[in-house]
């Protein structure tokens, strides 16, 4: 009986480890998933060969789609010869396919579009464009495709570009005239310039005018490009009154110009006709009020002097003056009209978020205290770099701001904005209260009122009583957005001071001392600046021109019959360092009337 039992046990233990040892061997994470596992890995099987066969339908399909159809081999040639940029074999392609009367093309809109700009970038002189455009034009419309302006853009360049003849300009500028009657379709900028280009080399004056007439009623502003045609067929003309209407058309649109138009504006003041044009005596006075009421940057009271002019070029000076004639060249700032209107839009806006009674409050005590040099954001200040453990709102640094103001302004205070909540926290502590009644008593704070935003008041103010405004802001928030001024940013640069602290004292950064812009002085020179790529300011060329004697040059800059030497840009930097290292007393006065 014993071993009977003995035999049993061991019987069931060797067949225990029969099957540990004859069991499949998986993964542990295998064992763990639920059963049964082998269906699951059919499944799996299954689905994957599934999948080719569903791509392969797919890639089957897509041929039939987009490649095949009586106009699939045009199609593909069209691509393949914009590619190359092969007009002639487009065309070819074009023509063909025309005359296959089983098989005639069918395009789409931007097809006609594809084909129509091969043509405009076309060289005319080895394939004739315009008769092919007009092919393609009138099939297009056949076909009853909508033209877009993008169309009639390509045919009206392909139909410029041949202007030989002045009747192929004339046809190129009826395109583009009467694509808003015609079409419905609003002409852009690029549809001008091809146009105006044609009216250059045919040099009619008269129709170029037209064009820009026409340009001004579509509400399309003429760039640096096509204000260079109107110089020049001006120039070619003789108009001497037409060419100083486009110098300000010029200086209103851009900063810098291009070599290309300061060769125009160089070849004109060299001219005999650009001598003949001016006036041998004028008003001083009326003329120095007309630079101010323009924000500094020109008269606009026509040619001023006799005589030829000299032209050179030449750099600007560490000390801000030209290197060519030595004046002191302006920091431009918007005119005095569109300052008003400035001040206007921000007080309307102001009056609209603000409580009404409270910001008029304001603009009545504005309008008796005017005589301030510079507007404090004291918010902006006390918070600067306060973002530490021990940090808040530090007068310490409000009032070292303030001091150096006071320094520079020959004791006169400045105006701190600050709103209300702020001062009556601060006017808890004893060490505070004093300063606060200091300011109090010289006028120089104000306080806005509880539930305002102090940003409106110091805009306001700085705008208003066009003075520096010293902050840190960048005023880029929806404060600012709203305003949607594009000469925000001019004034903006002109005005703000910003600052930085450097062992207790205040280090305030004063707006540059002179504007990159077009710039007519008191005696009627010019000085224009050309784009300078390597972003050195220092090293810029700009454009001396002016009357009564040479414009030779000084300081770093040597030159020979009016041509810059050019000078390596680190010892040009090193000698501008030097200089402004040695003008340190330089002084830069606060309101734009008196740095003028």
């Amino acid at each position: 009986m014993w071993l009977a039992v003995h035999l049993h046990h061991g019987l069931k233990q060797l067949m225990g480890r029969w099957r540990t040892l004859t069991a499949p061997k998986f993964p542990p994470f295998v064992r763990a998933l639920p059963q049964p596992l082998p269906s699951r890995r059919r499944r799996v099987a299954v689905s994957v060969s599934v999948t080719p066969m569903a791509s392969k339908a797919t890639s089957r399909r897509r041929p039939r789609r987009g490649s095949k159809g009586p106009n699939a081999d045009l199609c593909r040639t069209l691509t393949d010869c914009t590619r190359r940029g092969d007009a002639a074999a487009a065309m070819a392609a074009f023509d063909a396919a025309i005359c296959d009367a089983d098989a005639p093309p069918r395009l789409a809109a931007h097809q006609y579009n594809q084909l129509l700009h091969l043509l405009a970038a076309a060289d005319r002189s080895s394939f004739p464009g315009p008769a092919a455009a007009r092919r393609v034009f009138a099939h297009m419309l056949q076909a009853g495709a909508p033209p877009s302006e993008a169309t009639i853009t390509s045919l009206a360049r392909v139909t410029a570009a041949a202007a030989d003849t002045a009747s192929a300009a004339d046809e190129a500028f009826e395109l583009v005239a009467t694509m808003k009657d015609k079409y419905g379709l609003s002409p852009r900028l690029r549809s001008y310039g091809p146009v105006l280009a044609a009216f250059r080399r045919a040099g009619e004056a008269a129709k170029a005018y037209a064009v820009e007439a026409h340009m001004t009623a579509s509400g399309v502003s003429p760039e640096e490009p096509e204000l260079a045609a109107l110089l020049d067929v001006s120039f070619r003309a003789g108009d001497a009154d037409k060419v100083y209407e486009y110098m300000h058309k010029l200086r209103q649109t851009v900063d810098c110009v291009s070599e290309e138009t300061a060769g125009v504006v160089e070849a004109w003041f060299r001219s005999d006709k650009a001598a003949m044009a001016g006036k041998s005596e004028w008003n001083a006075a009326q003329v120095k009020d007309a630079i101010v009421a323009n924000g500094g940057g020109c008269h606009r009271l026509g040619w001023l002097g006799t005589g030829p002019w000299t032209v050179q070029r030449v750099r600007v000076g560490a000390d801000d003056h030209c290197g060519g004639c030595r004046y002191h060249l302006a920091c431009i700032d918007i005119d005095m009209e569109a300052t008003q209107r400035f001040a206007d839009s921000v007080a309307g806006l102001a009056l609209e978020r603000e409580t009404k009674t409270n910001f008029s409050r304001f603009q009545e005590w504005l309008e008796a205290n005017k005589e301030y040099q510079a507007i404090v954001d004291g918010a902006n200040i006390a918070l600067y770099q306060q973002n530490f453990a021990e940090g808040g709102f530090s007068l310490t640094q409000l009032d070292a701001v303030i001091t150096e103001l006071r320094d520079r302004y020959h004791g006169k205070w400045p105006l701190i904005i600050l709103h209300n909540k702020r001062i009556s926290k601060l006017m808890e502590n004893a060490s505070n209260r004093h300063l606060i009644e200091t300011w109090r008593t010289n006028g120089a704070l104000y306080t806005s009122p509880s539930g305002s935003n102090d940003d409106w008041y110091w805009l306001y103010a700085a705008i208003k009583l066009n003075c520096l405004l010293v902050t840190n802001d960048e005023m880029r928030d929806h404060i600012f957005e709203l305003l949607g001024s594009s000469f925000f940013p001019k004034w903006k640069q002109c005005h703000r001071v910003k600052y930085t602290f450097n062992k207790g004292k205040a280090v305030l950064v004063m707006p540059p001392p002179y504007s990159s812009e077009i710039q007519e002085s008191l005696v009627g020179s010019w000085h224009i600046p050309m784009e300078e790529k390597s972003g050195d300011e220092r090293g810029r060329i700009w454009l001396c021109i002016g009357r009564g004697g040479s414009c030779k040059e000084h300081g770093e800059v040597p030159t020979t019959n009016g041509v810059v030497h050019e000078i390596p840009p680190t010892e040009a930097s090193n000698v501008v360092q030097q200089r402004l290292a040695e003008n340190k007393d330089e002084s830069i006065t606060g309101k734009r009337k008196d740095r003028d």
